[in-house]
């Protein structure tokens, strides 16, 4: 089963990284990680998309419990939530594939970002499931580059992840 994983963790050089050693040294897979400070300076919020059981997540919850950055950690998959992630995908864009590409990305409701003549960078937010859908619907051939943020996620209502 597929969760997400909400957690903040002091501001410190290694931080990143002794979370991210807490899943190698136990071979658990992260999917999707991002990393971006909060309105506390000294704080910064991670999401961490992981599959596994509920007993292995509960064990990856109580090992980062354990580390001293840590300050919180919330499984936010277990209740209402919302995920978006950012992609940015360049793609051929020349003759009649040119109108094919504006045409899938106002139906996806991205946005060209840059235009040249032969080229169009599309922006796109959403879930995994509505990205995967456009990359899946275009035709590969025109896939020039793609980078994708990971999933980042906030819970719904008066569930908040603070200190």
């Amino acid at each position: 089963m597929r969760h997400v994983i909400s957690l903040l963790i002091e501001n410190e050089s290694g931080a990143l990284s002794r979370v991210s050693g807490l899943f190698s040294a136990r071979g658990y897979n992260i999917e999707s990680l991002t990393v971006a400070p909060t309105e506390d300076a000294s704080m910064s919020r991670m999401t961490i998309v992981t599959s596994g059981s509920d007993e292995i997540v509960e064990q990856i919850t109580k090992q980062l419990n354990k580390l001293v950055e840590v300050v919180k950690v919330v499984d936010i998959s277990e209740s209402a939530h919302i995920e978006r992630e950012l992609l940015l995908i360049k793609v051929r864009a020349t003759g009649k594939d040119r109108e094919e590409m504006k045409r899938m990305s106002e139906i996806f409701r991205g946005r060209i970002i840059d235009v040249t003549d032969s080229t169009y960078v599309i922006e796109m937010t959403g879930n995994q499931q509505k990205l995967d859908s456009f990359v899946g619907a275009i035709d590969r051939a025109l896939i020039l580059e793609t980078v994708r943020s990971g999933v980042t996620g906030i819970g719904r209502g008066d569930r908040i992840l603070k200190i």
